[in-house]
């Protein structure tokens, strides 16, 4: 069979992920990554935490080839920044100096969600038939189309990476922390690689927890009850309150993806003198763990460390898991056990005035996040082989 012609090959958006068959997204995507599932977008939209309102108007990418749709991506028109965690807001600000608008933006991204995966859904023949002109091209057709003032490809996994790479667009590279499990049966396996003194420390760390009368316990899928929920989602508020920010998520969207996708869902709650005190929501997925809320009413000594850190670790090598993904930032993390990891995003900037300076922005950056991952990955705190 000929490979089909790149000029077959046609990129639109639709409005609701229900426009795209369930099935058609499931072939695509699969059901191993939590942040991949139909049923995660399905929440976010029928809970209203993407919407116009919020600034999360969905937007969803459909690749069809021959007619037929081959691909898809998960979307949305933007208008703010907020919830993305690859930082633009002195682009936007520069384009008000000027006179011009930087929103709406097209963001292919998962949002509220900094963590690396596949984002173009694409078949087999389909990402055989595109190279980076060719994805570029439809991505800058599609914003004038819809209006936009340029797009944005946030965290794309190694494959997409592969199919964005062009010398002439605007590539980003960020650094993050995630751990990795190299066979530990228990996490004491994996304190005896690191040095004495980081050792020490983080059963330092663990001891003083403890010291408190803090316990843990865990609960997974449906197993977390209504009563559990609704206490995880007050500490998950006041992580946002505490920022004089409002949460991106209600707790309706966390019902739901328990309802529909609870074989990824972990909560950990800390428990002092019977009372619940904080707590921690992970998805499992793949090969990987993810750590993405957490939140407490009252701070504790190390509480932070032991509750979405180590309790993580321990989750992960239960759960026979080779990667933990622990969310954005954390410098602290290093010190942990926790290796440098680098991520990536591309950007369509279609003004060309705009496009030079912001290139040159990144060439700059990119110097100093290499700069730093090869620090941080000198700074690791294992015993020496």
């Amino acid at each position: 069979m000929s490979e089909p012609a790149v000029s077959s090959i046609t990129l639109e958006a639709c409005h609701a992920l229900s426009d795209i068959p369930r099935d058609t997204w499931e072939r695509l995507a699969g059901t191993g990554n939590p942040f991949l599932r139909y049923e995660f977008f399905e929440a976010l939209e029928s809970t209203r935490c993407t919407s116009e309102t919020t600034g999360w108007k969905p937007s969803h990418l459909i690749f069809r080839m021959g007619g037929e749709i081959a691909g898809v991506a998960p979307a949305y028109l933007k208008s703010h920044s907020m919830g993305e965690y690859v930082f633009d807001w002195a682009w936007a600000d520069a384009y008000q100096r000027y006179g011009m608008s930087y929103y709406p933006k097209l963001l292919i991204a998962v949002p509220f969600t900094p963590s690396q995966g596949s984002r173009l859904l694409l078949d087999p023949q389909l990402r055989s038939a595109l190279d980076a002109q060719s994805i570029h091209d439809l991505l800058d057709a599609l914003i004038a189309k819809l209006g936009a003032h340029s797009w944005h490809l946030l965290f794309p996994n190694a494959q997409d990476q592969q199919l964005l790479q062009h010398e002439t667009q605007l590539h980003r590279i960020g650094c993050q922390f995630h751990w990795r499990n190299n066979g530990y049966a228990r996490f004491d396996d994996f304190l005896d690689k690191l040095t004495s003194r980081k050792r020490k420390s983080i059963r330092k760390e663990r001891r003083q927890v403890a010291e408190q009368d803090i316990t843990f316990n865990r609960f997974d899928g449906r197993d977390i009850s209504d009563h559990i929920l609704a206490a995880f989602y007050v500490f998950y508020q006041a992580t946002y309150l505490k920022r004089g920010q409002r949460p991106y998520l209600n707790r309706q969207f966390f019902e739901q993806i328990r309802e529909a996708m609870p074989e990824h869902l972990h909560v950990i709650i800390a428990i002092k003198e019977g009372e619940m005190i904080a707590g921690a929501l992970f998805l499992s997925g793949g090969s990987t763990l993810y750590g993405r809320y957490w939140g407490c009413l009252e701070e504790y000594d190390h509480l932070h460390f032991e509750t979405c850190y180590y309790q993580g670790i321990e989750l992960a090598i239960e759960l026979g898991l080779q990667t933990f993904d622990a969310g954005a930032q954390g410098e602290h993390k290093l010190v942990r056990g926790f290796e440098p990891v680098l991520t990536h995003s591309w950007h369509g900037i279609t003004h060309s005035g705009f496009h030079d300076a912001i290139k040159a922005f990144t060439h700059e950056e990119a110097e100093q996040v290499m700069g730093y991952y090869e620090e941080a990955k000198a700074a690791l705190p294992f015993r020496k082989a």
